[in-house]
């Protein structure tokens, strides 16, 4: 009787330990130290800046319809529109939970066609706007995988966005 009754302890103990192994457990990442995690145009309650306070929801939304990444202090927001001579690339670089636009920056553009090829396209700035633009000529149908560049008083904010034609 003894046996049978340690036998059934360590099969149900061995029951609970199995199921804890297939539970399905997702840890959230900090996209700031995430170089695969920065491409969520979906925001997370639980991102953290740099200070460790939770930013509000609507500093990671998009103000204008795009893609959203955050990188360190700065949102970077990247819509593209198809035009008849390409595809127009719009870039809202803002700084800061109120999003204050950041008018001096340097900001660059690797651009991978579906079809491998490598495009550089330098942005400039659109006062009026408030924000970069540049123009991807041509027309490839298919994914297109964009990086941006920007330097904005030494300081570096990158982001890796995608869209397709």
């Amino acid at each position: 009787m003894k046996l049978s009754m340690i036998s059934l302890i360590v099969l149900g103990s061995l029951g609970f330990i199995g199921l804890g192994a297939c539970s399905n457990t997702n840890q959230a990442t900090n996209p700031s130290s995430s170089p695969s995690a920065a491409q969520s145009t979906q925001p997370s309650l639980q991102q953290s800046r740099e200070t460790g306070a939770e930013k509000s929801e609507s500093a990671k939304a998009p103000q204008a319809g795009g893609q959203v990444v955050e990188s360190g202090a700065y949102h970077l927001e990247l819509v593209t529109e198809t035009e008849a001579e390409g595809t127009h690339l719009d870039l809202y670089l803002q700084k800061g939970d109120n999003h204050e636009a950041i008018p001096n920056a340097k900001v660059m553009a690797q651009v991978q066609l579906p079809d491998g090829t490598q495009k550089t396209l330098p942005f400039s700035y659109d006062a009026s706007g408030k924000h970069y633009t540049a123009l991807l000529p041509g027309k490839v149908a298919g994914q297109h995988q964009v990086k941006i560049s920007s330097e904005i008083g030494g300081q570096k904010a990158d982001g890796r966005f995608s869209f397709d034609q």
